[in-house]
C-alpha cells in the first residue's frame, strides 16, 4: 500500500508540473514550481501564527483560500484561477463539502490542493480537547467522502488550518502526532471586513509590496475576493511574481514546475 500510495503522490505531482508547462496561454501567470510538504520537518508554517513559513524565494507565494466550498464565489476563483494557469490551495469547511461535492471534485480536478478547515468552523480554543478532535475529524471525513467517496479521518492531504488561527498546545500536538502540516498565514487580505472589490486590492497589493513573498490567505466565500481575483493574478504576472503550489511531500515533491 505504500509504494502504490507513493506512485500516486509521483504521479499527481509530475500532473501538476505537466499542466503549468501546457499552459495554453502564454502571457498567463503561471505555476512557476511544486513544494512539498512534510509534517516530519515542516509541522507549522506562516509567520502569523509560528515563527517558521515556507522556504519560498523574493516574489515567490502560495496562494490559499478559507471556508468554502460555496457555489456562488467558489466557481468564479477557480475560473479566474484557470485563466492565469494557476494552482492554489482550499481550505474546506466539511459541512459545506458534504453540501456540495461535485464542487470539492472540481477543486481538485482542477489541480488545487485541498485542506482541512474543520466541520463548521468553531474556535478549537474554546472547546475541550476531545470535541476539538471530533472538529477535525468530522471535517476530514467529510471532505474525503465528497473526494473519494469514503468516510475516512486520514486525510489524503495533511494540511489543516485553524478557524481564526485558533490553536492551544494540545491540538498543535495532535495534529503534529498525526502528521498534519498546520498552515497558518504570512500576509492576508482582511476580506473578512467590509471592503470595496478595489480596496481589497490595494490592501493586499500593499501588504505584498512589504513582504515580498509568503503564503496569502484568501476566502473564496466572499463575492469580494472573487471579483478582485483577476486583478490581483494580473498584479502578480505584471510584476514578476511566481506562485508556488503546496503539495504533501515525496522524494518527487519538490522541484521547478516549468522546465
Amino acid at each position: 500500500m505504500a509504494t502504490a500510495a507513493f506512485f500516486l503522490a509521483a504521479a499527481v505531482v509530475w500532473g501538476f508540473a505537466a499542466q503549468a508547462a501546457n499552459c495554453p496561454r502564454e502571457e498567463a501567470l503561471g505555476t512557476s514550481r511544486v513544494l512539498g510538504v512534510d509534517a516530519a520537518t515542516t509541522p507549522r508554517v506562516g509567520l502569523k501564527s509560528f515563527p517558521e513559513t515556507l522556504p519560498l524565494s523574493d516574489h515567490e507565494v502560495v496562494l490559499t483560500f478559507d471556508d468554502g466550498p460555496w457555489p456562488s464565489t467558489t466557481a468564479r476563483v477557480l475560473a479566474a484561477l484557470a485563466q492565469e494557469c494557476v494552482h492554489a490551495t482550499f481550505f474546506l469547511i466539511g459541512k459545506n463539502a458534504s453540501e456540495h461535492p461535485e464542487l470539492v471534485r472540481k477543486i481538485a480536478g482542477q489541480g488545487h490542493t485541498i485542506g482541512h478547515h474543520t466541520w463548521r468552523h468553531r474556535s478549537l480554543k474554546r472547546i475541550p480537547l476531545n470535541a476539538a478532535g471530533q472538529e477535525i475529524d468530522r471535517g476530514i471525513a467529510a471532505d474525503e467522502t465528497a473526494l473519494h467517496g469514503v468516510a475516512t479521518t486520514v486525510p489524503s492531504t495533511p494540511f489543516f488550518r485553524f478557524p481564526g488561527f485558533e490553536s492551544t498546545p494540545a491540538t498543535l500536538d495532535l495534529l503534529q502526532s498525526r502528521g498534519i502540516v498546520v498552515f497558518g498565514t504570512d500576509l492576508w487580505a482582511s476580506d473578512w471586513n467590509e471592503m470595496t472589490p478595489a480596496q481589497e486590492l490595494k490592501l493586499i497589493v500593499d501588504r505584498l509590496t512589504l513582504a515580498r513573498k509568503g503564503i496569502i490567505l484568501f476566502h473564496d466565500t466572499k463575492a469580494r475576493t472573487a471579483a478582485m481575483l483577476p486583478a490581483f493574478l494580473g498584479y502578480l504576472r505584471d510584476r514578476h511574481y511566481r506562485v508556488v503550489h503546496v503539495v504533501p511531500a515525496s522524494p518527487e515533491a519538490s522541484f521547478d514546475g516549468v522546465p
